[in-house]
């Protein structure tokens, strides 16, 4: 690390979160070394987080003094960078402008891009639209019932909430009479099931130049048993899975996506990889790759 880097203060949003608290350990594995930057956090439901100065309250994403709340947040602390990490205020905190309108660097793509990587069914339909590999995908009113859907599915189908966090209300359908079915509506999207192993890229991609780093994950472990979010991972070697390092690099230039982003991978029947979901922003397993937070200081901080 820089002697800039050193003198970093970090405004982490949703702190107390995992992926708050996978930011929290790096910047602790740095000060052991020395280094690192200063974090601060702010979060929903404030407790204290290991690697943090401190953790402020804030409001929710979606209350309507979210938007004020964080610009005064941000004038009072004075940060050198924002960086969100909870899926529900990215698209508010794009709009925002923190960058320009308080003086701190908003570590986050522009909102367009944002906007359709916060939309499950809208990255599906970006990305297929760009020839990016995605498992089949349909609405449900497109399926129908779900004794259609698991017809459609060849067997079992994957139902999501468009918008959430990680794996929460991910369900595997495979039986034409789930209950589950008839609660869905028009905020929920049908993907087929992809029976491989499953990865999580955690990808940088420069806001300057393009280029794009990529730490490729295994997840040998989920906590939902077939689908969810990861128990355990394995860091692969650089080289040791080149084709879902390249879908994750043709993800990020898709959909446009700048700085630390987290996306869900898995091999479908035939063994081509496919893009589940994309995160843009630092993920729960981004203590993984301390590689991308590397980055980040060096091209934000400046």
């Amino acid at each position: 690390m820089s002697a800039a880097s050193e003198r970093t203060t970090i405004l982490v949003t949703g702190a107390a979160g995992p992926a708050g608290r996978a930011l929290g350990v790096q910047v602790l594995e740095q000060a052991d070394r020395g280094a690192g930057p200063r974090l601060v956090g702010v979060d929903l439901a404030p407790t204290d987080v290991p690697g943090y100065d401190a953790v402020l309250p804030v409001v929710g994403a979606l209350d309507p003094a979210y938007d004020q709340d964080m610009r005064d947040l941000v004038a009072r602390l004075r940060p050198d960078l924002v960086v969100p990490t909870v899926a529900e205020e990215l698209p508010r905190l794009a709009v925002l402008g923190l960058a320009t309108a308080m003086g701190a660097g908003l570590v986050l793509s522009a909102p367009g891009p944002v906007a359709v990587a916060a939309d499950k069914l809208l990255t599906m339909w970006a990305l297929a639209e760009r020839g990016v590999a995605v498992p089949p995908h349909a609405t449900v009113a497109e399926v129908g019932s779900a004794a259609d859907a698991v017809s459609w599915g060849g067997g079992l189908v994957v139902v999501k909430p468009r918008v959430s966090r990680g794996g929460r209300g991910v369900h595997v359908v495979e039986d034409g009479g789930d209950p589950v079915w008839d609660s869905l509506d028009a905020t929920w999207l049908v993907q087929g099931y992809a029976p491989g192993v499953e990865y999580s890229p955690q990808v940088y991609r420069s806001p300057h130049t393009g280029r794009c780093r990529v730490v490729v994950l295994r997840k040998t472990e989920l906590k939902q048993g077939r689908v969810g979010n990861a128990a355990a991972v394995e860091r692969l070697p650089d080289g040791a899975e080149p084709d879902v390092a390249a879908l994750a690099v043709r993800t990020v230039e898709a959909l446009d996506l700048v700085g630390p982003v987290d996306m869900d991978v898995r091999r479908a029947g035939d063994g081509t990889p496919v893009v589940l979901e994309v995160n843009s922003r630092f993920g729960a397993l981004s203590a993984h790759a301390p590689e991308v937070l590397e980055d980040v200081l060096v091209e934000w901080s400046g």
